[in-house]
């Protein structure tokens, strides 16, 4: 077996169930436990792996609302409205995007029209962001 089949399957069965045990992930993958462990400490090192989370159907949360959304931002002030953007309480994840908006970000708040508060006062308010397309997260389909 090759490094990458390994890894890959590990990270199939983490990506599946972020909860998994060692003990589940070596039985899965087909490996020993020590092996487990030892490739998670090196993909947690090498910063492939990020962090743990659990996936959410946004129908279910009661006050909550998400929205993913695409924000666009000047070239010139990218680097510094991005780090802005990071400390943004509301924005639970922020990523770069090869799509129709430059950034998408995932914002989390009681209900839409505290989304818009957030795009709007918080979002826009960075200098270099020029403009935000909210789409909200009605049901989760798989």
């Amino acid at each position: 077996m090759s490094v990458e089949s390994t890894e890959d399957r590990i990270l199939s069965v983490l990506e599946e169930d972020a909860q998994a045990s060692y003990s589940e992930i070596a039985d899965r993958a087909n490996v020993s436990k020590p092996t487990v462990r030892k490739y998670i400490q090196k993909l947690e090192e090498e910063g492939v792996i990020v962090g743990y989370s659990a996936d959410v159907d946004p129908k279910k949360l009661s006050g909550q609302t998400i929205a993913q959304v695409g924000i666009e931002v000047e070239s010139e002030r990218y680097v510094e409205a991005t780090r802005k953007l990071t400390e943004v309480e509301e924005i639970e994840s922020l990523y770069t995007s090869s799509g129709d908006h430059m950034l998408m970000a995932e914002v989390r708040a009681a209900d839409s029209g505290a989304v818009g508060d957030v795009i709007n006062e918080h979002i826009l308010g960075i200098d270099g962001v020029t403009a935000a397309h909210p789409s909200f997260l009605q049901e989760r389909l798989k």
